[in-house]
């Protein structure tokens, strides 16, 4: 029964890493290719940790990859906003269908801090 439930928790989690690598390649522009990324690889990333966890059943095995899954998920969010910020403020252009630009004029370009 535990194979079966960690086969499940594999292979969810593989199925979401591929799709993170197919936003990769489909989405238009740099800012959406970084959400469709980030979001879909965390999740599969930590759901083939889950999956690990419960074939193995160790309590450091456990214990680890708990705490890798707590990591990531802090982790990410924020290199993903930090790399998002940089490259719109390297002006990185938008994909051209983007019809809502929310920071645009409030922030210092010299500072690079919202006003």
């Amino acid at each position: 029964m535990i194979e079966i439930i960690s086969g499940i928790f594999l292979l969810l989690g593989s199925l979401f890493i591929l799709i993170s690598a197919i936003g990769i390649i489909k989405m238009p522009d740099l800012f959406t290719r970084m959400s469709a990324t980030t979001k879909a690889s965390t999740l599969g990333i930590g759901l083939v940790l889950i999956g690990t966890a419960f074939f193995w059943g160790n309590v450091g095995i456990v214990v680890r990859s708990l705490a890798i899954i707590v990591f990531l998920f802090l982790t990410a969010p924020v290199a993903a906003h930090i790399i998002g910020r940089a490259a719109y403020f390297d002006k990185v252009p938008l994909w051209e269908k983007t019809h809502i630009d929310e920071l645009k004029g409030k922030y210092d370009e010299d500072s690079h801090e919202l006003k």
